[in-house]
């Protein structure tokens, strides 16, 4: 009893025992994983035990969150620890509790700080980040780019100057040659600024999960990198989603505030699980597009049914703009199809699975066919397998 009320005092009779804080992002990037850090300081003259009990967002369902720590005498000492949101949204965090005790252990003495702070959760952009690391350390080729060999001229007119050793031929201008009465040659400067419209199908077929994240969010995350490489090219950025109708529009520019606008309205997007209208679509891009653009479309088909259903409407986008289509393996029939079948009933499994997998491969072929472009990807690798596919249209002067 007597070292009981000793702890008491210690503990409780102190006027400043402890200070604690989260510290963290003002918003978290949704698919990575994010750092929570948790400041403490120690105004006691004696070394504590500290149990850190942080109130995490019901999102992530953490019902045994618990750290055990001691700090020293009047020191500082900080935490961390990570989350991975698989949401868009708001994400509430609760009471920071902190319970302290003195090296007797006999009682803990609770602190609580920082009550209800809210973060919200926005489209990856710790990816966006990298990316940029990535082009300027000059290591995308880690990362799957690759160069594409520019083939004829993908260029637009720049001006006529005379012809000088080394020019290439194949630009003289024999009309001005004529009338300056010395060679002549075209000039060229890169295209530039050229409109690149991301849509994204947000119907219920997008909402299929794979690795904890939505087909929705792979598409949304890969539409935000992709956007920060067209505007670095010089290129105009948008984006607009549907479903049984056209919404989060973001009109193609380049202004200095395109990519903060795009960021915002893809934070907004949410799926209404209703079947997608792709006549709606192509309504809309007749409407709206007057100029000729590379339209990048993040939607999934299933079967060759599936995509026949669209198709009337897949060709007239694609006959006044370069249409690529996005669509995604699934990554667990590729699972199921590597697996030994050790009975009867994993046999026709594997055999459904494959005949999926095979029906994939059809749809590029019957898109192919007609001259629309496509990206079959695994979700985890969209992101560069888009930005190849852009880079690519962008070298070979399709656009």
């Amino acid at each position: 009893m007597v070292f009981l009320l000793i702890d008491i005092v210690i503990l409780f009779f102190a006027k400043k025992g402890i200070e604690a804080s989260r510290i963290m992002a003002e918003k978290l990037s949704n698919g990575d994983e994010n750092a929570i850090n948790v400041s403490i300081k120690n105004f006691y003259t004696f070394p504590v035990s500290a149990s850190i009990i942080d109130e995490i967002p019901f999102q992530f369902q953490v019902r045994n969150f618990n750290i055990i720590r001691k700090i020293k005498a009047s020191s500082q000492d900080e935490i961390s620890y990570y989350l991975r949101p698989t949401e868009r949204g708001e994400y509430f965090f609760g009471n920071l509790n902190i319970y302290i005790s003195s090296p007797l252990l006999l009682i803990s003495r609770r602190f609580s700080f920082d009550k209800y702070q809210m973060v919200p959760v926005y489209p990856s952009y710790i990816q966006l980040r990298k990316y940029d690391l990535m082009a300027f350390s000059n290591s995308l080729f880690q990362y799957g780019f690759k160069k594409i060999r520019r083939i004829g001229h993908t260029m637009e007119f720049e001006q006529i100057k005379e012809y000088i050793p080394g020019d290439d031929i194949r630009t003289l201008n024999w009309k001005a040659t004529a009338k300056k009465n010395a060679l002549m040659v075209n000039q060229f400067q890169d295209e530039k600024s050229q409109s690149v419209y991301m849509v994204i199908d947000k119907g219920r077929l997008m909402k299929m999960p794979f690795n904890g994240l939505s087909l929705l969010d792979y598409a949304i995350n890969a539409t935000l990198v992709l956007s920060n490489v067209i505007l670095k090219k010089q290129d105009k950025a948008g984006v607009f989603s549907f479903s049984k109708k056209v919404e989060n529009r973001v009109v193609a520019e380049k202004r200095s505030s395109q990519m903060q606008l795009i960021l915002e309205n893809l934070y907004n997007i949410k799926t209404d699980f209703y079947e997608s209208d792709f006549s709606r679509l192509y309504v809309d891009c007749k409407q709206n597009l007057k100029q000729r653009s590379l339209v990048v479309l993040y939607t999934n088909f299933e079967t060759v049914d599936g995509l026949h259903r669209q198709l009337p409407y897949l060709k007239g986008i694609a006959k006044n703009h370069l249409l690529v289509v996005v669509f995604f393996n699934n990554t667990e029939l590729e699972d199921l199809i590597q697996k030994k079948a050790e009975n009867v009933q994993e046999i026709y499994d594997k055999v459904i699975a494959e005949k999926f997998a095979f029906e994939k491969r059809l749809i590029v072929n019957e898109l192919k066919k007609y001259g629309i472009y496509s990206v079959l990807t695994d979700p985890e690798n969209l992101t560069l397998d888009t930005i190849n596919k852009y880079l690519e249209i962008k070298a070979r002067g399709i656009l």
